[in-house]
């Protein structure tokens, strides 16, 4: 019989675990602390559950986590791990230190079906959907191997879902993992500060905003629809207005003070001009936003340069004489391609080209 992994279970989930094998309701909190919080695998280790119970957990459930491929750390601090999968498939992870917080920037595919076309990541196609287990492993292992260190400032205070994938095409899973990332008993974070990136896919925007109250990012990148279906080809099936009704449906059940997430990548030529920052300005009317501005991270055969800091620095002030608060995302972690765009992990794609593995890209000589 195969055992069931904890690891992938939230509380509710626990609670009907256990209901099914006589026991009380209460031991689902108790593996809720001992699994998030404490990090413990072993059953034989949690001291409060009796030796009957353990036993009878060692036979049918266990805390199994991903396998460690890659463990890497950049000059500026940044942290990337590639975790093995069962399947073969690899996923990368990247926690990125700063002076306020410790973000970790986790994966919910493996690969990525959108083919935005400035993406590395997109280029190694798509594979298949990561489990609850394997969506909440990256948070564990990176808790626990953090925890290692015994660094100051070394501690995960947020969590986006910015790696591989586009995360609402995953939803089922990716909406159990958040219930755990915020679940006091388990990770205990604020709801300000779980992030999910989107491309925008909209019944999925609709379903969030009714479950979790959580940080939305959207990936927009450009103002026009023939523009953005060049970008972000999921445009052609969700177009820039419909995509913007959906934004203001989701604003709508936040509290006033929330502001929606705007990522958008400078592409030299692309989309980097005045008359492009003023079609965003024009885009964005109405809608309380932070926009990020995300240097193009080059790969190889991209067809793609990334903007000045002039051209940047432009469009910003642009943006920001109209009232739009504006941010330039600072490139972290690109000596161990651990930057926007660059997660490539390794990836049996079975979505649009015939069956091959990519080789993981481990580092700057590789």
């Amino acid at each position: 019989m195969e055992k069931t992994n904890l690891l992938g279970l939230n509380r509710q989930d626990l609670v009907d675990f256990f209901s099914a094998i006589d026991e009380k309701a209460f031991r689902a909190t108790q593996l809720m602390k001992w699994i998030h919080q404490l990090g413990v695998s072993d059953f034989a280790e949690m001291t409060n559950i009796s030796k009957s119970l353990q036993q009878k957990l060692v036979d049918i459930a266990e805390i199994r986590p991903l396998e460690i491929a890659v463990d890497q750390l950049s000059s500026d601090g940044t942290r990337k791990w590639v975790f093995g999968l069962n399947d073969g498939n690899g996923i990368e992870t990247v926690f990125i230190p700063e002076d306020d917080r410790g973000t970790l920037c986790i994966s919910s595919q493996v690969g990525c079906a959108l083919d935005c076309s400035f993406c590395s990541t997109a280029r190694q196609g798509f594979s298949r959907n990561l489990t609850t287990d394997e969506i909440l492993s990256q948070v564990w292992l990176a808790s626990r191997l953090l925890d290692e260190e015994k660094k100051p400032g070394r501690k995960i205070t947020n969590i986006v879902l910015m790696g591989m994938g586009e995360p609402l095409l995953n939803y089922d899973n990716v909406v159990k993992a958040i219930d755990v990332f915020l679940d006091d008993f388990a990770y205990g974070l604020s709801k300000r500060r779980v992030t999910v990136s989107t491309a925008g896919v909209l019944p999925a925007m609709d379903r969030l905003s009714e479950r979790h109250d959580v940080q939305l990012a959207i990936s927009l990148h450009a103002t026009r629809d023939d523009l953005r279906n060049e970008l972000v080809p999921i445009n052609k099936k969700y177009p820039i207005e419909e995509l913007m009704n959906a934004c203001k449906r989701f604003m709508a059940r936040r509290s006033p003070r929330s502001r929606l997430t705007i990522e958008y990548v400078m592409l030299s030529g692309v989309n980097d001009s005045i008359q492009h920052a003023e079609e965003l300005i024009q885009l964005l009317d109405g809608i309380s936003v932070l926009i990020n501005l995300i240097p193009f991270n080059p790969f190889e055969n991209s067809g793609y340069k990334t903007s000045s800091n002039n051209a940047v620095r432009r469009f910003q002030d642009k943006l920001m004489q109209s009232g739009l608060t504006t941010v330039i995302r600072k490139t972290r972690g690109d000596d161990i391609d651990a930057a926007c765009g660059q997660l490539v992990g390794k990836v049996a794609d079975k979505s649009r080209r015939q069956q091959k593995f990519i080789k993981p890209r481990f580092g700057m000589n590789s």
